[in-house]
């Protein structure tokens, strides 16, 4: 969750845009700058539930066309949200045996067998005081073209609690890998890169599994490990990432076939457009655009589409 906006935050987005967006000169030398993996960024539309008030997350479904599913983030129920690209209501769910204490970010994941989960991360720690948190996990609700007003309820939920194994940890970012289905945590910090963690998902033993640090991630922004939520691409083979303004992609380079070396490339910073608090991005189901939403009432739906080689 913003620490509500303070002026340190201001400053950090600003110069977030700033540095990132800038093409460096050497004397008497103006560089050329890189060709965009994607077009300019465009507003479908607003999210028309008066319920979401903070979209913290958000991941489209596997299993059916044009749906988008978010949540608020922590002062909520347990609710999850179905959208359309536009941004309008598909639905609201109330998910059993679950809580919200700071849900920070949504994941979607299709199993071998065709059925599709969608994984909760509450993994919010603004002050780094909590030792374990938890992912929850439901099977994706039906969506239906008559949309009811009223509240339906979820499938029964799924969790695993985890520890780190370095210290307490504030994070917003969930990744499911849509092949292996390991569990990846990327925690925020305002000081440094943020740190990459894996989990393979043990839903239902009541053991608290220690996460595995795989390494540091770190945006060309100021700050650089500031980060606010992500996803990964439906072919397993490039990661985005996002801060309050905008959005880095990490490639695998053609050929490369091991998922860790995506944490070793070089991202490209893709502009999101305007956005108040951006805390949410995903990957549309056919990995051919992004999708990205902001905390606060009514917030746009941000459609970035990638160019076609």
């Amino acid at each position: 969750m913003i620490a509500k906006i303070s002026l340190f935050v201001i400053f950090a987005g600003v110069t977030s845009g700033f540095f990132s967006g800038c093409t460096l000169v050497s004397s008497g030398t103006t560089a050329t700058p890189p060709v965009s993996s994607f077009d300019s960024p465009k507003v479908n539309g607003q999210i028309r539930s008066a319920d979401i008030t903070e979209s913290s997350g958000i991941a489209a479904s596997k299993c059916q066309d044009n749906v988008l599913w978010t949540h608020n983030d922590s002062g909520d129920d347990a609710f999850v949200f179905a959208i359309n690209g536009a941004g309008e209501n598909l639905g609201k769910w109330k998910v059993p045996n679950a809580q919200n204490i700071d849900w920070e970010d949504i994941a979607t994941y299709k199993d071998k067998s065709g059925k599709c989960f969608i994984y909760i991360g509450e993994i919010g720690d603004n002050k780094a005081k909590r030792p374990e948190h938890s992912i929850f996990r439901i099977a994706e609700p039906a969506v239906t073209k008559a949309v009811s007003t009223d509240t339906l309820t979820t499938a029964e939920s799924e969790s695993f609690q985890f520890s780190y194994p370095d210290a307490n940890q504030d994070a917003e970012t969930l990744l499911v890998h849509p092949k292996t289905g390991d569990v990846y945590v990327v925690t925020k910090r305002v000081s440094g890169p943020a740190g990459i963690y894996r989990m393979r998902p043990d839903f239902g033993s009541g053991s608290i599994q220690k996460a595995e640090r795989v390494g540091d991630l770190s945006v060309p922004a100021i700050p650089n490990g500031f980060l606010t939520g992500g996803d990964i691409s439906p072919d397993g083979r490039a990661v985005i990432i996002c801060d309050y303004t905008q959005a880095y992609e990490y490639r695998l380079p053609q050929g490369e076939t091991h998922f860790a070396k995506v944490w070793l490339q070089e991202p490209e910073t893709v502009n999101l457009g305007k956005r108040k608090g951006g805390e949410a991005i995903c990957y549309s189901a056919d990995g051919t655009s992004l999708f990205a939403t902001s905390e606060g009432k009514n917030s746009p739906v941000i459609e970035v589409r990638r160019r076609t080689q």
